[in-house]
């Protein structure tokens, strides 16, 4: 077989070239990326609150009867309990015909379940061989007031219906969303107020906001007063003040710094005799 000159000299070319090319490679010095340049950043934190004033109110009340006591020996009296429910009932009517007459709805009014169970009266001594049990029948009420000048209407009413204990007065607030809102926004504020100042005091200016987080989303409590039966007809009554309920947020904000204008600088000579 006659070989083509010209493939054998293109051969014995590839070998050499191929070599000087890896060479060459091996040799080149290490092309580096520039280091990247970061740009300056402000992280503020600010805290705020805000305080208003409660616009709604939760009384919660109890009713009760009680069977009479008996030896724990004795079979439970089937017509006692019976009696005790009766009137339980028709006390639970007579609230309920109250806090209608004095302006309130059907839906500001809530009657619970029924609680019934057994309870020791006194305790077993000398010469009592066994212990004596009454059957407690209760019914608990929350009455909502959307109007706080009716608080003192209310608690005379429970009072005149024989409520047996008042277990408080919850303050609460119609549209929360927008107390928590001022809130949040107050925090931002402060904290744009904060950066801004930080900024103008270093010669920068603020970029454009680079992170926003909440470090304390805002909390909003109902605040409980806790309040006897015998005292919500009481001269203190009348002059029962719900007070304000505070809101607090906090927030942390991030923004990008650039360098201010040389014109918008202060002149180094006049801030110094300032």
């Amino acid at each position: 077989m006659t070989l083509n000159p010209f493939a054998h000299s293109l051969k014995s070319l590839r070998t050499p070239l191929m070599g000087g090319a890896l060479l060459a490679l091996l040799c080149a010095p290490a092309v580096q990326a520039a280091p990247h340049h970061q740009t300056p950043t402000l992280s503020v934190q600010a805290q705020s609150w805000v305080e208003v004033e409660p616009d709604k109110a939760t009384l919660s009340a109890r009713l009760w009867e009680n069977t009479p006591a008996v030896s724990s020996l004795d079979e439970s009296d089937a017509s006692a309990l019976r009696e005790a429910r009766e009137r339980l009932e028709e006390r639970s009517r007579e609230l309920i015909a109250a806090m209608e007459e004095i302006g309130l709805g059907e839906r500001a009014i809530t009657a619970g379940s029924l609680n019934v169970y057994q309870e020791q009266v006194g305790q077993t001594g000398e010469g009592q061989s066994e212990p004596m049990m009454r059957t407690h029948v209760e019914r608990p009420f929350n009455v909502e007031l959307d109007d706080l000048e009716q608080l003192t209407d209310v608690l005379d009413a429970l009072v005149e219906a024989g409520v047996n204990a008042l277990d408080g007065v919850q303050f609460d607030l119609q549209d929360r969303e927008a107390a928590t809102d001022e809130a949040l926004v107050d925090a931002l504020e402060k904290a744009q107020r904060k950066a801004e100042l930080m900024a103008r005091t270093l010669d920068s200016e603020l970029g454009p906001v680079r992170r926003i987080e909440e470090t304390q989303a805002p909390i909003f409590q109902p605040r409980m007063m806790a309040m006897r039966a015998e005292s919500a007809s009481s001269d203190a009554a009348a002059d029962y003040r719900p007070g304000t309920l505070r809101i607090d947020a906090g927030v942390n904000v991030e923004w990008s710094l650039t360098e201010q204008d040389a014109q918008d600088r202060p002149d180094t000579d006049a801030a110094a005799r300032e």
